[in-house]
């Protein structure tokens, strides 16, 4: 069982992360003048009310324990939350409002990662524990895992925030067709992750963005909030 306390930091990182990314969304669409997550129960810090039986506990169990039994280790995960429920036509202004909606989301994301960088602080030095070192553990999980989050959700792809964005960017002839491409965002998604390295050995979207976006972001922060090299 050497592994629960990883897995407990990385679960629990992964819970604040995603729980947050879609309460922002609905706190934005309200002060927006949306109120639609507010009346169905939505709009709440609470994780079980973003679970989504197959986004959040099916598909992510199933390739967990598939690549567990296969390599003895995770190379990839993937799941979603239930989406927090937002109307853009009772958005003081509709396309624009949406924007800003969806874009929310992944920086709250990008917060959460800078105030993790700075609650490393305090751990640092001598005196280590095992609490600490899962604190530490659970922070540097919790930096990279919502800019994970964050960028994977600013892909380009509709229903993904990113899509939404530029959408919403888009002149009205252009971007109405493209947020029509929401009804296979999924497969589209998908798709990338998991056919896409399959047909063409080599390319892997997830790795890349990690390598290109995720680790320099990181670094990045990590060098703002003071830890030097990282």
């Amino acid at each position: 069982m050497d592994w629960l306390p990883d897995f407990a930091a990385a679960a629990l990182a992964a819970i604040f992360a995603i729980t947050l990314h879609e309460a922002a969304h609905g706190y934005a669409a309200r002060a927006l003048g949306d109120d639609t997550a507010a009346r169905l129960g939505r709009l709440s810090l609470n994780p079980l009310r973003h679970v989504d039986p197959v986004g959040t506990l099916l598909v992510p169990g199933l390739l967990l324990i598939s690549q567990l039994l296969v390599s003895g280790r995770v190379d990839v995960m993937f799941g979603w939350a239930k989406p927090v429920p937002v109307d853009v036509e009772r958005l003081r202004n509709p396309r624009f409002g949406m924007v800003l909606v969806a874009a929310a989301g992944p920086a709250i994301n990008i917060a959460l990662a800078v105030l993790a960088a700075m609650l490393l602080h305090p751990l640092e030095g001598p005196g280590r524990d095992n609490l600490l070192d899962w604190l530490e553990s659970f922070l540097v999980l919790s930096l990279i895992g919502n800019l994970v989050l964050a960028f994977f959700n600013l892909l380009p792809i509709p229903p993904l925030d990113g899509g939404r964005i530029l959408g919403g960017l888009l002149p009205p002839p252009i971007g109405v067709p493209f947020l029509r491409l929401e009804r296979f965002g999924l497969l589209i998604v998908l798709g990338l992750l998991f056919l896409l390295p399959m047909l063409v050995p080599g390319l892997d979207p997830l790795r890349y963005l990690v390598r290109a976006l995720v680790l320099p972001a990181a670094q990045a922060i990590l060098n703002l909030t003071g830890h030097g090299g990282g």
